[in-house]
């Protein structure tokens, strides 16, 4: 099987902006769900591990956005396995216009969580084994976001349709959540360059979720997400953390 997945998306005007240009967290929907369709073909999609009792849960994720397309606009994204770690499996993607040139590119950092006690499988343990390349142009690996005092503040719950059928907050309303923190006067002249988000522990429905944050005036802003009480399955008090960098 072709180890790169390629599909392509014509882009609704339910995922832009105001501005008419593509939300963010779009990208990740649009990358997820190119990896969700190459995972079919390799009989690992989400029912496939149902019956395993396991499901995918992306734990960090890096994209560097070249320009952000508009509604209308037909784009190709391509995604790819990455070699697997101890405890990983990585995944890359692309998005190019229709003249080919690069719109985004993304890697995330998948693990595979046991649906019972929705604790994580190592990879040598799992029994599952994903072909991987490593093509040579793929960005780094993201990294760990160290804890830092931020001086704004904010709470938010997590509501019934920001959920998946893992029934905990989807990854891409993460992203939503620090782009809701920005007006959108700021966003009109400072559109998202870069970001990359970790996500510690997961958002249950009707959580309450502190959100502290700042923005620098290089453009550069920080996202501490956490809960009053630990986690009891995975004793996290972080939910999840998110560094960006604007225009």
């Amino acid at each position: 099987m072709e180890p790169i997945y390629r599909t392509q998306f014509t882009i609704p005007v339910t995922d832009c902006d105001c501005f008419g240009r593509l939300k963010p967290s779009a990208i990740l929907g649009m990358i997820q769900q190119a990896a969700t369709n190459q995972c079919l073909q390799l009989n690992m999609g989400w029912e496939d591990m149902a019956k395993k009792n396991m499901f995918w849960a992306v734990i960090r994720q890096k994209v560097h956005i070249t320009r952000l397309p508009s509604h209308d606009q037909r784009i190709t994204v391509e995604t790819w396995p990455g070699k697997t770690s101890r405890v990983a499996y990585p995944r890359s993607a692309i998005a190019y216009d229709e003249e080919g040139n690069e719109l985004f590119r993304a890697i995330s950092l998948w693990v595979l969580m046991d649906l019972t006690t929705r604790t994580m499988i190592l990879p040598n343990d799992s029994g599952i084994v994903v072909p991987g390349l490593v093509r040579g142009d793929e960005l780094t690996l993201p990294r760990s976001l160290a804890v830092k005092h931020l001086s704004g503040h904010a709470s938010r719950q997590v509501m019934y349709s920001e959920m998946d059928l893992n029934c905990h907050m989807n990854n891409a309303r993460y992203l939503d959540w620090m782009m809701d923190l920005l007006p959108s006067y700021f966003h009109k002249e400072h559109p998202i360059k870069e970001f990359t988000i970790n996500y510690s522990s997961e958002a249950r429905e009707a959580e309450q979720i502190d959100l502290h944050y700042e923005l620098n005036p290089e453009g550069e802003m920080m996202l501490e997400a956490t809960r009053t009480q630990d986690d009891p399955s995975t004793n996290h008090h972080r939910v999840f953390a998110i560094h960006a960098n604007f225009a």
